[in-house]
């Protein structure tokens, strides 16, 4: 912007022009926001329904990665599987059980035995990975949720946790999104 010196506000400029300008950024902004046509919003609706999201929450991270959601990965926490031996709560595995078209990844936190989860999960869950240590560096997060994720691309998973310490292992990992257990199992 020209103009701009000592004792400029930084207010809108006073050059000729100002209203066709205004016109072009509308316009211009309107073409970035597509109008999706009621035949994709129904395919999305019914996807966000078997995903288990509501579909604002689906609606958003669609348009954040401009890609489908194709697995989830759930902290034994958002689980509520804290000890050996705790089985998971019914709903919960229920919701997991529902779930279609999509991976289902446990991480397995502390001292809980891997085996031991899936058994329990009855087979609401696809596999279980190790989680990363609760205050891992960056670095070794993102390791450790690689390999947990094998070959599914990081944008296209969303980390359903039970603690914000694990939604820092989402933007460690470069995932999706990170949503709240609460949120996700309510």
């Amino acid at each position: 912007m020209a103009g701009i010196g000592p004792g400029h506000n930084g207010g809108p400029t006073m050059e000729p022009g100002t209203s066709w300008r205004r016109h072009c950024w509308s316009a211009a902004r309107a073409s970035l926001l597509p109008t999706l046509p009621v035949e994709v919003v129904r395919l999305r609706v019914r996807r966000a329904a078997e995903l288990g999201l509501d579909y604002r929450t689906y609606a958003g991270v669609r348009a954040t990665t401009g890609h489908d959601i194709v697995a989830f990965l759930f902290s034994t926490n958002a689980l509520r599987m804290l000890r050996d031996g705790q089985p998971m709560p019914c709903a919960r595995r229920e919701k997991l059980a529902s779930l279609t078209s999509c991976g289902r990844v446990a991480l397995v936190q502390g001292r809980l035995s891997r085996d031991r989860v899936l058994a329990q999960a009855e087979g609401a869950l696809d596999t279980a990975h190790p989680a990363p240590a609760p205050l891992a560096q960056w670095g070794e997060a993102r390791a450790v949720l690689r390999a947990a994720l094998g070959r599914l691309p990081s944008d296209q998973v969303v980390l359903v946790g039970d603690h914000g310490l694990e939604g820092e292992w989402a933007a460690a990992a470069r995932l999706a999104a990170w949503l709240p257990a609460e949120r996700y199992f309510a």
